[in-house]
C-alpha cells in the first residue's frame, strides 16, 4: 500500500508544516528508513523517481509539418511549372531552397524537444538511502516517498525531501529559487503555509545540491510530483507562439497565392477571348504566375537571418532557432532574472564599519582588485581595518583561485567566506600567506544554533581567536571594541550604536557579519571577552555594464522589468542602483498569488520587480505581459525559468552559468552572461525586419508593375509587351543578387531610437502599401506608355518590346536604391551598400550581352537598340526614383498615417 499523501488528499504544500514525527507517520516510514519489500511494492505502485514525457513528437511528424507552410507548397507548384517550361536550373534551385528551408525547421524544431532531456540529465544518479535499517548506495530513480535519505556535502538532492536532522546543513538553491547564497536548513516545522519555496528552511528539493554539514531526510515526493517536475510538466505543456515574422510570411503567402491565380486566370482568360493561341496563353500564364511568386523569398529570409546571427555571435548571443531573431526587433518587454543576470552573481563586500567608521569598498565580483574609501576619498590602510580584514580571512575557509585558460577568478568554498578572503587580498592580506604565518590550531565549527564560527591560530606571542558570524551573537561575546586609539570597554551606548549601524546596512539589502578577536584564548574560552573588531556587509553586485545597457533599453522603447526568487529586500536595492526600479512597483510571489487574473493585469504594467517568485509565477507574469499586448523577451539560467523562457515570445539563456535546461528552452543564449548582449540583439533583430522588409518592398513593387503592365496591355487590346521568357528573366534578374543584396542592408542610423516595433500591423503597413504600389503602378504606366509609343512612333514590335523589356529592368534598379528605406531620402548615404552596387552593375552587364548578343535575340526576343532608344528608356526609367522619393516625404509628413 503507497504513502497517504496520495490516498488521503494531503496537500504536498504543507510537509515544512508539520514535525519530522508526523511527516513520518503520514508516509508510513520510521527514521530508519523502509524495509526493500516495502519499498519495491512502493516503487511498482507510484513509478521511479525520473522526468517523463507527457508526450513524445515523432521526428517525421516534425519533418512533415515543415511542408505544411503555405508559401513552401507555393514554391514546390513554382518548382514543377518551371520544370515543365523547361527551365530546369530555375527548378533545381527553388527545389534546393525548399529542401534547406524545411530541413532548418526541421533542426530548429528537433532541438526544442529536448529540454525535457535536459532535465532528466540533471537528477542525481544514485543516492544514500537506508534500507532494512542499514546504509546502501541506490540508484535515484529506484527512490519511493517514504526512503530517508543521507544528505552530504557534494551531493545532489535526489528527490524532494522533509529534513529530520541537520547539521551545519546548507543547500545551494539558485537553480530553482534564484538565491545566490546557499541556503542553512534545519528540521523544526514552520508555521506558516504560504512560504514560497526559497523560505521553506526544513525542505530540499531535486536538483538543488547540498553545499556544507550532513543530513538526513524522509523522500515525499519523487519524479514529476517533485518541484523539478513540476516544471518539466509546464516545460511540457507550454505552447510556444509563432514569430511575427512567421505570421507575416504566412499572410504574404496567401495574398501571393491568390493574386498568382486571380490575376492570372484573368489575364489567360482575356487572351483566349480574344482569340490567342491555347497553348500560348498557358505557358504566358504559368510564367507569369512564376514571377508573382517571389521564389527567393525563404533564401532571402534564411540568409538576412543568418548574417544577423553570425553578427550576433561575435557580439556574445547565440541563436538556437533563426526566426526569432526578428521577434527581438519587437521585443517591448525583457523580464530579467536577477543573479547572474543583472548581478554577477559573485557575493562581494561593500562596506565596512571599523573603528567607528563607515568605509566603502570598490571593485565587483572575485577579481580582488579595489580600494578602501571614506566619503568619497581613498583611505590608507589602518591597524584597525587591517586586522578585521585578517580575522575575516582566517576564520573562513574559502580559497580564491584564478583561472590562467579565461582570465577569471572563482571561489573554491562558501561564497560569503569567499567575499571576506577577496577583500582582505584588495588589502593585499593572501589567504595562502595568512594561513601560513598564522597556522590554524583549532576550531570551534559554524553551527546553525550559534550562527558564528571560530577559529585559533598561532602567533607569535600567543594563541590568538578569531570568530565571524551574526552581528548580535558576536557581540555578545564582546566586553571590548577596537577603535583607533586600540581596544576600549564595550559600554551600553557602543553596543547600541554598533546594533543600529548593523540594521541599518540590513535595510540596505547588505549581508551583515561581524568580526572580533581575542589574543590569549584557549579553546575553553575563545568565545568569550572577546574585542569587536568591526562589521562587513556584502551584496552580489549589480554588473557595471548592465546600467547602461537597461538605459540604451529604454531609448528603444523597452521596458526592463526583474523576476527574482531572491530575498525583496535584495531585489528593490539593486533593482535602485541599476535604475530600473523607477515609480513602479515591487512585488512579492505571496502577493502576485493573492492577486486575481483581472487584478494582475490591470496592474502588471506598473510593476517593475517581482521577487521571491515561483516558476509558476514567472509564467504568470509572461502571459499577463503578452496578453497585454507586449512582445515579452525572458532572461534566465536556472531550471526554474526554463517554462517562462519557453513561453516567452523571446526566450533568452546565459551561456556561462546557464543550465542546460534553461538552453535547451531558449530561443537565444548569451555567450558572455551580459545583459548588454541583449541590447546589441535587438538591434540586429531591428535590422534583419527592416532588410526583409526593403526587400519584399522591392519585389512586390516589381511584381506589381509587370502584372499591371500585361493586364493593361491585354485590356487595351495591345500585343503582350514581354514574352515568357522575358517575363522569367526580369523575375529572376530582381529577385537575384539586388534583392539578395537588400537582404544585408547596413542598419538605419536612428534604428535604435524608435519605438519597438507592434508586430500586430504587420510588414505591410499604410507607408509600405503607399510606396509599394506607387513605384508599382508608376512602374506599369511608364512601360505601358513607351509600349504605345514605340509602337505608333513606327517601331517594329522586336524594338517596341525590347524597349519595354530593358525600361522594366532598368526601373527595377532604380527602385532597388529607393526601397533601401522606406523613410530615409536615397540621398541619404546612397551607394553604402557595396553588395547592391555591384549586383546592379552585373545586372547591366547581362542586360547589354542579352540586348546586343546576336545568339540570344531569338530566345530573349530581343533588339539591338540603337543610343537614341537608351537615352529614352533610362530617362522614363529613372522618373520612378522622384516618384518614390515624393511618397517618402508625404509619409515623413504623415500623410499615409503610422511610421512604417
Amino acid at each position: 500500500m503507497g504513502p497517504p499523501e496520495t490516498r488521503r488528499g494531503f496537500d504536498p504544500a504543507l510537509w515544512h508544516t508539520l514535525s519530522s514525527e508526523t511527516v513520518l507517520a503520514h508516509l508510513q516510514s520510521t527514521p530508519t528508513g523502509l524495509t526493500g519489500a516495502e519499498a519495491a511494492q512502493r516503487l511498482a505502485e507510484q513509478g521511479p523517481n525520473e522526468l517523463q514525457a507527457t508526450h513524445s513528437i515523432s521526428p517525421w511528424t516534425i519533418l512533415f509539418e515543415q511542408f505544411k507552410n503555405v508559401l513552401i507548397v507555393i514554391l514546390l507548384v513554382a518548382t514543377a511549372l518551371s520544370a515543365f517550361l523547361g527551365h530546369g536550373i530555375e527548378a533545381i534551385a527553388i527545389a534546393v531552397i525548399v529542401l534547406f528551408a524545411c530541413l532548418l525547421g526541421f533542426v530548429q524544431e528537433y532541438r526544442a524537444e529536448r529540454a525535457t532531456e535536459a532535465l532528466r540529465q540533471m537528477a542525481a544518479p544514485t543516492a544514500t538511502a537506508l534500507r532494512d535499517r542499514e546504509e546502501v548506495e541506490i540508484p535515484a530513480r529506484a527512490l519511493v516517498p517514504g526512503d530517508v535519505v543521507l544528505l552530504r556535502a557534494g551531493n545532489k538532492i535526489p528527490a524532494d525531501v522533509r529534513l529530520i536532522e541537520a547539521v551545519n546543513l546548507q543547500i545551494e538553491e539558485a537553480a530553482l529559487t534564484g538565491e545566490s547564497v546557499p541556503i542553512e536548513k534545519y528540521a523544526a516545522p514552520l508555521t506558516n503555509d504560504e512560504l514560497a519555496l526559497g523560505d521553506r528552511k526544513n525542505m530540499a528539493y531535486a536538483g538543488t545540491a547540498a553545499t556544507y554539514g550532513r543530513g538526513r531526510a524522509v523522500v515525499v515526493a519523487t519524479g514529476m510530483r517533485t518541484e523539478f517536475g513540476k516544471i518539466a510538466q509546464m516545460l511540457q505543456t507550454v505552447e510556444t507562439g509563432r514569430t511575427p515574422l512567421q505570421e507575416n510570411l504566412d499572410k504574404v503567402g496567401h495574398v501571393l497565392a491568390w493574386a498568382a491565380f486571380v490575376v492570372v486566370a484573368a489575364i489567360v482568360a482575356l487572351g483566349l477571348y480574344r482569340g490567342q493561341p491555347f497553348i500560348e496563353m498557358l505557358i504566358f500564364g504559368i510564367a507569369l504566375a512564376v514571377a508573382v511568386v517571389p521564389e527567393a523569398l525563404p533564401a532571402v529570409v534564411t540568409i538576412s537571418l543568418a548574417i544577423g546571427v553570425q553578427r550576433m555571435v561575435k557580439r556574445h548571443a547565440l541563436m538556437r532557432r533563426l526566426p526569432a531573431v526578428e521577434t527581438l526587433g519587437s521585443t517591448s518587454v525583457i523580464c530579467s532574472d536577477k543573479t547572474g543576470t543583472l548581478t554577477k552573481d559573485e557575493m562581494t563586500v561593500r562596506t565596512i564599519f571599523v573603528a567607528g567608521q563607515m568605509l566603502n569598498v570598490s571593485g565587483a565580483g572575485y577579481k580582488p582588485h579595489g580600494r578602501f574609501s571614506c566619503n568619497g576619498l581613498t583611505i590608507e590602510l589602518s591597524s584597525p581595518l587591517t586586522l578585521l580584514l585578517r580575522a575575516a580571512a582566517l576564520a573562513s575557509d574559502a580559497h580564491v583561485v584564478h583561472s590562467e585558460a579565461d582570465g577569471r577568478w572563482d571561489v573554491k568554498g562558501d561564497p560569503t567566506e569567499g567575499a571576506l578572503v577577496v577583500v582582505a587580498a584588495k588589502a593585499g592580506l593572501h589567504k595562502t600567506d595568512l594561513d601560513s604565518q598564522f597556522p590554524r590550531v583549532s576550531e570551534i565549527p559554524f553551527t546553525s544554533e550559534t550562527k558564528r564560527m571560530t577559529t585559533l591560530h598561532s602567533e607569535p606571542e600567543a594563541v590568538v581567536a578569531y570568530a565571524k558570524g551574526a552581528p548580535e551573537i558576536i557581540l555578545d561575546s564582546c566586553s571590548h571594541q577596537m577603535t583607533a586609539d586600540g581596544a576600549t570597554a564595550l559600554d551600553a551606548g557602543s553596543r547600541a550604536m554598533i546594533v543600529e549601524t548593523a540594521r541599518r546596512m540590513a535595510t540596505e539589502a547588505l549581508r551583515v557579519l561581524a568580526v572580533a578577536s581575542k589574543p590569549g584564548a584557549t579553546l575553553d574560552n575563545a568565545e568569550h571577552d572577546m574585542t569587536f573588531l568591526g562589521l562587513v556587509g556584502m551584496i552580489d553586485p549589480p554588473r557595471p555594464e548592465a546600467k547602461a545597457a537597461i538605459e540604451t533599453c529604454e531609448q528603444a522603447g523597452i521596458k526592463p522589468v526583474m523576476i527574482t526568487g531572491d530575498h525583496p529586500l535584495t531585489a528593490e536595492a539593486v533593482a535602485r542602483e541599476l535604475g530600473l526600479l523607477k515609480t513602479g512597483r515591487v512585488v512579492t510571489g505571496e502577493e502576485l498569488e493573492a492577486m486575481s487574473e483581472a487584478e494582475f493585469e490591470r496592474e502588471v504594467e506598473r510593476i517593475e520587480v517581482y521577487a521571491r517568485v515561483s516558476p509558476a509565477h514567472k509564467l504568470r507574469v509572461v502571459t499577463a505581459l503578452q496578453k497585454e499586448g507586449h512582445i515579452v523577451a525572458m532572461t534566465g539560467d536556472g531550471v526554474n525559468d526554463a517554462p517562462a523562457l519557453k513561453k516567452a515570445d523571446i526566450g533568452i539563456a546565459m551561456g556561462i552559468t546557464g543550465t542546460d535546461v534553461s538552453k535547451e528552452a531558449a530561443a537565444m543564449t548569451l555567450t558572455d552572461d551580459n545583459f548588454a548582449s541583449i541590447v546589441a540583439a535587438v538591434e540586429e533583430g531591428r535590422g534583419i525586419f527592416g532588410n526583409i522588409k526593403k526587400y519584399l518592398m522591392y519585389l512586390l513593387s516589381s511584381n506589381i508593375g509587370e502584372i499591371v503592365l500585361m493586364a493593361g496591355a491585354t485590356l487595351l487590346g495591345l500585343p503582350l509587351p514581354l514574352t515568357a521568357v522575358q517575363i522569367l528573366y526580369v523575375n529572376l534578374a530582381t529577385d537575384g543578387l539586388p534583392a539578395l543584396a537588400l537582404a544585408v542592408d547596413p542598419p538605419e542610423p536612428d534604428l535604435m531610437r524608435r519605438r519597438p516595433r507592434n508586430p500586430r500591423t504587420g510588414i505591410f503597413t499604410r507607408p509600405v502599401v503607399t510606396l509599394m504600389v506607387a513605384g508599382g503602378l508608376w512602374s506599369a504606366a511608364v512601360n505601358l506608355g513607351l509600349f504605345v509609343w514605340a509602337l505608333n512612333s513606327g517601331r517594329s514590335i522586336a524594338e517596341a518590346m525590347t524597349m519595354t523589356f530593358v525600361s522594366l529592368v532598368l526601373i527595377q534598379f532604380f527602385k532597388a536604391y529607393n526601397f533601401r528605406s522606406d523613410r530615409l531620402s536615397v540621398l541619404n548615404q546612397p551607394f553604402a551598400n557595396r553588395w547592391l552596387n555591384v549586383a546592379i552593375i552585373q545586372g547591366l552587364v547581362l542586360l547589354a550581352i542579352i540586348v546586343y548578343a546576336p545568339v540570344l535575340h531569338e530566345p530573349f526576343a530581343t533588339f539591338s537598340l540603337p543610343l537614341v532608344d537608351w537615352a529614352i528608356v533610362v530617362v522614363l526609367a529613372f522618373t520612378v526614383s522622384p516618384v518614390l522619393e515624393l511618397a517618402k516625404w508625404m509619409e515623413r509628413r504623415g500623410w499615409f498615417g503610422e511610421m512604417s
